[in-house]
């Protein structure tokens, strides 16, 4: 088997992995596993960024486990394994604001745990699921900011600089993009209730 159909066979086998009939659980798998396919490069995206110190970078694989049993989990229970994807969010970045230090700007990845906290949840859910751990996320800003101690690497201002960069640019596409992808399924919903396609016309087969 050629090096291409392996790799056409592995994207394969994520995507069913990941697929599910409630397109909310379905888009909690899809940014679950994209969150942990990433995580292996992020490394890299250091040292070209920031510099070669990136042994402090390996921490946050003890995440990955987590994001990749989303799946797993939601084929168990929908709530707990959509659940587990802000959770281990929140716990990844409050790891990662430890091992580097808030002048790192890790914990703007609080913002899209809880702008996913809050998507991927129906209105029924919100007051188990969505709200606690949106809430949790900005409790946590207000509590630990500033008291994680000494970082486990003090990188140099420059450093700091260009590490603040990468993670506003990373937090901040993340965000967009969560927003870009409910915005798709909505107009889904929407085509789907009318009957029609984009622009008023009958959706045809």
């Amino acid at each position: 088997m050629s090096l291409i159909a392996r790799f056409q066979d592995g994207l394969a086998a994520l995507k069913a992995y990941a697929d599910h009939p409630d397109p909310r659980v379905a888009t909690a798998n899809f940014f679950a596993l994209l969150v942990a396919s990433n995580q292996p490069f992020y490394p890299l995206y250091f040292y070209w960024t920031v510099g070669p110190d990136i042994g402090p970078t390996a921490w946050t694989f003890l995440s990955t486990p987590f994001f990749l049993a989303v799946p797993a989990l939601s084929r168990w229970n929908t709530l707990i394994g959509r659940a587990m994807l802000p959770v281990a969010g929140i716990a990844n970045t409050l790891l990662s604001a430890k091992v580097f230090g808030v002048a790192s700007g890790v914990e703007i990845f609080l913002v899209p745990c809880a702008v996913l906290a809050l998507l991927i949840f129906r209105p029924h859910e919100r007051w188990i699921a969505a709200f606690p751990l949106a809430g949790f996320c900005f409790l946590a800003y207000a509590l630990f900011h500033g008291a994680y101690g000494a970082p486990f690497h003090l990188y140099s201002e420059a450093e700091y600089a260009a590490l603040l960069r990468l993670n506003m640019m990373s937090a901040g596409g993340l965000t967009a993009f969560t927003a870009l992808s409910f915005s798709t399924l909505l107009a889904e919903a929407e085509t789907a209730a009318s009957g029609k396609a984009p622009g008023g016309g009958i959706a045809r087969d």
